[in-house]
């Protein structure tokens, strides 16, 4: 999707990464194997899981300011349908849209 996102002739400024939560990086390595997603660690200095109320497997749509918008969970909405995936990228399009 950030590929597709990106190839957009919108001038948009869309990041995807995932954020591991604190306590459980010792599948960091094997969540990153042969996947090009950026990945970050969650530390107990720079809280974002419980401040966002982030769910398993939510991603998180954030604005400029660094505000959570809205959140959409993967496990309730399989990216294998084609509309939930349109759904998620179009989230995303109209929040890199909005002011």
């Amino acid at each position: 999707m950030q590929q597709e996102l990106d190839a957009l002739d919108l001038d948009l400024n869309v990041q995807i990464l995932g954020v591991n939560q604190v306590g459980h990086s010792s599948l960091n390595d094997t969540v990153c194997d042969g996947r090009d997603l950026p990945w970050l660690q969650e530390v107990s200095e720079s809280l974002i899981w419980s401040p966002w109320e982030i769910t398993y497997r939510d991603v998180v749509i954030v604005g400029p300011d660094n505000e959570r918008i809205a959140a959409y969970n993967l496990t309730n909405n399989n990216l294998g349908d084609s509309a939930k995936y349109d759904q998620l990228k179009n989230m995303l399009i109209d929040a890199a849209d909005s002011p």
